[in-house]
């Protein structure tokens, strides 16, 4: 199976995609050019990213078609405000050489920021009505802030909230909460920012599987429902990151990774726009 095998007009969300956090210039070129040659049809990136254009110019140079594709980028809290928000997915929409995207984020709830949640998820919202995106989401949003998002948005569907998941950082309570709400999570730093890669217990499972850690810990997101955004600059990974979507761990594997929880090793925690979190 490859990521392409999903055609993006039955998608809500892919379960399998291409993160480029940190990936600039020509090494996003390259990035993005190379999982669309080896099959990846999901491209999360972000306004804050800086490399939007790259990216779209990369895509329009492939030669897949867009409706083959499913593109995610998310809002910046610069742009939050009702009378920047749509301008500056506009500019996005641009950037990225597409009428519209797949899914639009709000990067960070920025709860102590100038912009109220009622203000920036309405401006959300009036963006998916223009049709310059198919759907709408958060990340980085708490449980209490998903119930804020909900009242605010009423039967608008939240497609997703993109968190921080890895073996380290399960994020429990927030995972049982939007299992039993059907509020979809999408894991990045899946990988810890490769920490998975020196771990004893992810090197045996590993090896038991014939698996890279790496592998093993997607397709460890990816048993629990989570979708899952990996970034790499190298071709090799790229591809091994794939196989995941083959691997099937035992409920063993899944009790010795649940083990590993409880280290408290948050990676992104921005103090600016960062939450009191569950």
């Amino acid at each position: 199976m490859t990521a392409s095998d999903w055609p993006a007009s039955h998608w809500t969300v892919p379960p399998f995609g291409l993160g480029t956090f940190r990936l600039k210039d020509q090494v996003v070129r390259d990035s993005v050019r190379d999982a669309l040659e080896l099959g990846y049809r999901a491209i999360d990136t972000a306004q804050g990213y800086g490399n939007e254009a790259e990216i779209g110019e990369t895509i329009a140079q492939s030669g897949v078609k867009r409706e083959d594709l499913f593109i995610t980028t998310k809002i910046k809290p610069d742009n939050y405000s009702a009378d920047k928000l749509v301008s500056s997915l506009r500019e996005s929409l641009e950037k990225l050489q597409t009428d519209a995207v797949d899914l639009t984020l709000i990067h960070w709830p920025a709860p102590r920021g100038p912009v109220s949640a009622e203000e920036y998820l309405g401006a959300l919202a009036d963006a998916q009505a223009q049709g310059l995106t198919r759907h709408i989401g958060v990340s980085n949003f708490t449980i209490a802030l998903l119930k804020q998002a909900r009242e605010l948005l009423g039967d608008r569907a939240i497609a997703t909230n993109q968190v921080e998941i890895h073996p380290y950082l399960q994020n429990r309570k927030l995972a049982e909460f939007a299992r039993q709400e059907g509020i979809h999570l999408t894991s990045y730093m899946t990988l810890a920012v490769g920490r998975v890669m020196e771990d004893e217990v992810m090197g045996e499972i590993a090896a038991a599987h014939g698996a890279t850690p790496a592998q093993v810990a997607l397709a460890w997101a990816m048993g629990q429902g989570f979708s899952v955004i990996p970034s790499s600059t190298r071709r090799e990974h790229l591809e091994s990151n794939m196989k995941a979507l083959d691997l099937k761990l035992t409920d063993e594997d899944m009790e010795r990774i649940a083990a590993l929880d409880g280290r408290g090793e948050r990676l992104a925690n921005p103090a600016s726009v960062a939450p009191d979190w569950d």
